[in-house]
């Protein structure tokens, strides 16, 4: 698993730093942990498996003809202005801020950690060279990762039941990690908490199953993965932060816009917990309308708070 995930930062540095798109045959000599480039199989074979993790985790990769070989032949670029994030425009105390809070948090046991922040350039350590707080790294997290990049169904036990997943995801919320996939014991799309995870994972052959395609063209949300009696909630979210919302939910959950832009959207919740994380989300800029009982579980909720 370290082996792969090396290799795939290097070639993932090796395309976007070259100065031209380079061939299978440059990637095999100058990308470290392939294969024998004599070996042309298990190189291609390798190769083919790492296009298509990094596909799948967002990395614009492009394959472009070569200019002036005969005969033709193709290379692979990573473009750095699709790679890289938009400048978000931060002023000088949010950039301040993303400074302090690249200092103050780690992944507990993982070294090298500043790489993935990519907002604010590099971070700065904190005073006394120790994290505020830190991202929990559990036993179950490497192979579910492995899992979740190659595509393999996996195995566990699971509230004293033995499950099979594919695994679609993994996402870090409230403290805790989280595994998002289709569940072959209970037929349905499933979220697991990783703490609750019994025993070892079990990971499967690669490329075993196919990602299906969000309804509606967006991704299955939090509050759609769970257990809990479904109900139809209606959440009404002011017009500032209306587009921000339909970037995540789409245009197929509005039932009411407002003339203040405002925006009235039906959300089938299967998981509590996620819808109101959800809700909380935008602190007084949402409204749970419907039904009674969510509105009261989330007042009732933010009683408790201290």
């Amino acid at each position: 698993m370290a082996n792969r995930l090396e290799r795939l930062l290097n070639l993932t540095a090796a395309l976007l730093n070259a100065s031209h798109p380079l061939t299978s045959a440059d990637i095999a000599e100058q990308v470290p942990g392939y294969p024998d480039p004599e070996d042309k199989a298990t190189f291609r074979r390798a190769f083919e498996r790492d296009k298509e993790s990094l596909r799948d985790m967002g990395i614009p990769l492009d394959l472009v003809e070569l200019p002036g070989i005969d005969p033709p032949e193709q290379g692979y670029r990573i473009k750095r202005d699709a790679y890289a994030l938009r400048d978000p425009g931060l002023d000088p105390d949010e950039l301040a801020a993303i400074h302090l809070a690249t200092a103050a948090v780690r992944m507990e046991g993982l070294p090298g950690t500043e790489a993935i922040w990519k907002l604010g350039g590099a971070p700065t350590a904190a005073a006394d060279g120790a994290a505020l707080a830190a991202l929990p790294t559990i036993p179950q997290l490497v192979p579910l990762f492995s899992a979740v990049a190659d595509r393999a169904p996996v195995g566990f036990g699971y509230r004293g039941e033995g499950r099979t997943v594919d695994p679609h995801r993994l996402s870090f919320s409230r403290g805790r990690w989280y595994l998002d996939g289709y569940d072959h014991d209970r037929a349905a799309e499933r979220q697991f908490r990783l703490d609750r995870i019994e025993g070892d994972v079990t990971v499967g052959a690669s490329g075993s199953f196919e990602r299906p395609d969000a309804p509606s063209d967006r991704a299955t949300q939090p509050w759609e993965l769970g257990v809990d009696p479904p109900v139809t909630a209606l959440v009404r979210i002011e017009g500032d932060q209306a587009g921000w919302a339909l970037d995540h939910l789409g245009d197929v959950v509005i039932v009411e816009r407002g003339d203040d832009g405002s925006i009235v959207v039906e959300l089938t919740v299967t998981n509590r917990d996620a819808f109101r994380s959800f809700v909380v989300g935008f602190l007084e800029h949402a409204e749970v309308l419907a039904p009674p009982e969510l509105r009261d579980e989330l007042i009732a909720w933010l009683e408790l708070v201290p």
